[in-house]
């Protein structure tokens, strides 16, 4: 069910902040169009941090609806909170989600056996298919790959979104793992060899702005199509770098609000791209054929 190209969405917002349901319907229909394979509702790119709970599952139920049942919906229903994140995981059960991405629970620093009880915890109380997601650079927590093989044996606990881009990391994952655990990339530059390892995907901040070209790169990867899945990933690699020139989301909201997607909003702390990153990411979007319409 999970496989492809799979956009980690961004919440649309006014300049002041507001969210813009309106953009968010034409980011959506934009993706279906596009041939993206699956959508990320409320993911770190999302800005799930910032959005208050309310906010979170109207988004989400959003999603649900415009995409009509045409490609799955996962929605970002992680915390550092287990109580708060079975919550949300129900939330966006009764919304109609396929399946949920709970992030590892950030600032907490739980042990291994913490990390453990949390998702055993949540896949336990919410039936729903679970997506494990790791993503230590962030969170400041780093599930190890036999914490994840105890958790694939857990019913409803589908697969993982692992974002280190650590390519070791993702074969010990494919070695420990039953053949049916989905593992997915939540690393651009290094997706492609992920899905050749084994991998069956990428949840992609890049498919943002490039959706097309992610969406072929990664059915070229699962086909085995080696070369020319690598040739695609080269060519994609500077916008891929440029989309993180500062923190996620704030290049990628920048580059849509630039191709006339979305308004410039994003809720502090983050803030918007700083100027000197402006030609650098202009430049990225041009070498991948993406004609800028700027706003700004």
């Amino acid at each position: 069910m999970i496989t492809g190209s799979i956009v980690a969405l961004v919440t649309p917002m006014y300049p002041n902040g507001e969210l813009d349901w309106e953009a968010l319907d034409q980011l959506v229909e934009f993706h279906l169009a596009e041939g993206t394979d699956a959508i990320v509702a409320v993911g770190t790119s999302g800005e799930s941090a910032t959005l208050s709970v309310a906010e979170h599952c109207q988004v989400i139920k959003r999603v649900v609806a415009q995409v009509r049942g045409k490609i799955p919906v996962i929605a970002g229903t992680g915390a550092n909170s287990t109580a708060e994140a079975v919550v949300l995981t129900q939330e966006a059960k009764a919304a109609g989600a396929d399946a949920c991405l709970l992030v590892t629970p950030y600032y907490n620093k739980p042990t291994q056996e913490g990390l453990y009880q949390h998702f055993a915890h949540i896949a336990k109380a919410v039936d729903i298919p679970q997506l494990l997601y790791n993503v230590p650079g962030r969170t400041a927590v780093d599930m190890l790959p036999e914490t994840v093989a105890r958790l694939a044996t857990v019913t409803n606990i589908i697969g993982i979104k692992e974002a280190t881009g650590d390519l070791a990391r993702a074969q010990s994952i494919v070695d420990q793992c039953p053949d049916d655990f989905v593992l997915l990339s939540g690393d651009d530059a290094t997706a492609v060899e992920l899905i050749l390892l084994g991998g069956k995907g990428n949840i992609s901040v890049t498919a943002n702005v490039a959706p097309k070209q992610m969406a072929e790169l990664c059915r070229l990867a699962n086909a085995g199509q080696s070369e020319q899945a690598r040739a695609l990933n080269n060519q994609l690699m500077s916008l891929h770098q440029a989309l993180f020139l500062e923190s996620n989301p704030i290049p990628v909201k920048w580059a849509l609000s630039a191709l006339g997607k979305i308004q410039s909003g994003i809720r502090l702390p983050l803030t918007e791209l700083s100027s000197e990153f402006h030609e650098p990411l202009k430049l990225a979007m041009e070498q991948v054929g993406l004609v800028s319409q700027s706003r700004v």
